[in-house]
Order: structure tokens, then sequence, then C-alpha cells
């Protein structure tokens, strides 16, 4: 996985001129012009709404039925979770947090710290997901900072379609498109479903983890990074393998990977209240309530 990093983690991992500023920053994805035909344009994608966590990515998102005064959600990765990386099968939802988030604008400067009061939902299994809820609304957030949520798609993202991964520790935008998609990602003892392969422009690194993947045409969320296959093994933390519909194990070293999101919207309803029993809802449940 894109690994989380900490403090001298990152210096040892990446270089202590990784996290003076030599990493390409405040970049925004360039917009392309519209066909011949008028029929399309890709949208500029920049840094207003991610956030910058202790250790990983994120962006405060909307569903698109939350309203203005509903309790603002973040978005990371499930082992970016502040309590530690849960296990295979393991569910968590409704657990007490306090964990601050730096609030980027476009041009990837910080602008305020949002705090959490719960993680709402998080899991490492078939995707790899934290939903922080936090103490602040969209409107508060809009009018203290001037910065709007990121909209989660709710249609299967599509192979080929242009994507920006747009990583607020880094305040570095990675360009590519859709490769494909992959049945089943395995990574040590997690196994992730329908995940997305990157083409190789994405060399998405340790601390991009929970990113937001945008579609450059729609501008929404399609998918949250989280992975990449660094050394060339098989199935181990770090290497993910490729597994498809007849079981067929492959590695691809050097590729990264996200996973969709598109389902995670009929699992809140109003108020943004988390809602697995909702219909349509094909997140994983917990076993039992951890709080």
């Amino acid at each position: 996985m894109n690994r989380p990093l900490v403090g001298t983690l990152a210096t040892a991992v990446l270089g202590a001129a990784a996290l003076v500023g030599t990493v390409p920053t405040a970049q925004a994805a360039p917009e392309r012009a519209a066909s011949h035909h008028g029929q399309y344009r890709t949208k500029a994608v920049n840094f207003a709404g991610t956030v910058a966590l202790s250790n990983c990515s994120g962006s405060v998102v909307r569903m698109p039925t939350s309203q203005a005064n509903d309790p603002a959600l973040v978005m990371s990765n499930g082992h970016c979770l502040e309590s530690g990386m849960p296990g295979a099968g393991e569910v968590i939802v409704d657990q007490r947090s306090s964990r601050s988030f730096t609030l980027l604008d476009r041009s990837a400067r910080g602008v305020g710290t949002i705090r959490a009061t719960k993680v709402a939902y998080a899991t490492m299994t078939d995707t790899d997901v934290t939903i922080y809820q936090t103490g602040s609304t969209y409107a508060q957030i809009e009018q203290k900072y001037g910065i709007k949520p990121l909209e989660l798609a709710t249609e299967h993202p599509a192979k080929g379609a242009g994507i920006s991964v747009v990583s607020g520790y880094w305040k570095k935008i990675y360009t590519c498109s859709i490769d494909g998609f992959v049945p089943t990602l395995k990574e040590g003892d997690w196994t992730w479903k329908d995940s997305v392969r990157y083409t190789p422009e994405c060399k998405t690194i340790g601390g991009t983890s929970g990113s937001p993947v945008v579609d450059t045409t729609t501008g929404k969320v399609a998918a949250i990074n989280n992975t990449g296959n660094e050394d060339g093994e098989k199935c181990t933390v770090n290497n993910p393998c490729e597994v498809d519909e007849n079981g067929n194990v492959t590695v691809h070293q050097g590729t990264n990977y996200a996973e969709e999101t598109y389902g995670i919207p009929k699992c809140f309803g109003a108020g943004n209240k988390l809602d697995l029993s909702a219909a349509g809802c094909a997140l994983p449940k917990p076993a039992g309530v951890r709080k």
C-alpha cells in the first residue's frame, strides 16, 4: 500500500529533501480543450477541498444528497486509521476520534484545521477506506475558508477515463488514466474487489494514501488511492498481486491502484448518517461494533 508516513520514517524512506519542497507542488492538472464537436471539456483539478493528515492524504467529501448544514465528512484510507490498520474482515463504525486535518485551498496552501468527532466507517475488507465525521458543517467550512467539498460519483468509473490523484500530504497532483479494473487485488492479509489500475504516469508514493482520485471530465471523486507494487513481490505487504476471474495471479511491479468509491453514497442517508442496511449499500458490515 502507499504507506502512511510519519516524521523520521518519511525522511528515511524518501530523503530529507522530499520534505522541504523538492516534490512538485501546487500544480493543477491542465484543462484540455473541448473536442472539435464541443462535446466535453476536461475540468482543471486543484487542491481545494483536499486535506493533509499526519501521515496520509484525504479530502472533504459530500454525497449527492448531502446538505449544507450536514456534518462534513473526510475520506482517507482504512490503512491510515490512527488506531491502527483494521484486520482482514474487520469493520469499524462509530469509533470516537479527535483527529485533525489541515484543509488546503486550490493552491495547496493550508487555510485552517478541521477536526473529527468520530470514525463513521473504516475497513480494509473489499475496499480500503476510512470516513470521518467532523465537528464542522459544509456551510461552516465554506463560510470560514471558502472551500467546498468534493462530491463522490455514483457511477462505476470507466476504463480510459482521465484521472488526477490529488495528494494533500505531498501537495502534488498525479495525472494519468484508468488502465483497467482488477477483479481481486491481494496484499498481505487483505483482499480488495474491483480495484482501479492506473496507467504508468501515476507513480504514487508513500504519503499519497487516501488521496481522492478525481475524474477529470466530471470533476467528481471516482476512487481513493491506496497501493502499488513496489518490489515485484507476489501478494505481500506493499506488493499487491492481481487475481483474475479464473484465479490466475499476476504481478506488475511499479503499477499503482485505487479503490472505487461510487457505492459509498448508497450507505449514507439524511444528515450524512451511515446506514449499512440501506437499499443498495454493499459496504462490508461489522460482525460486532468496536467503540
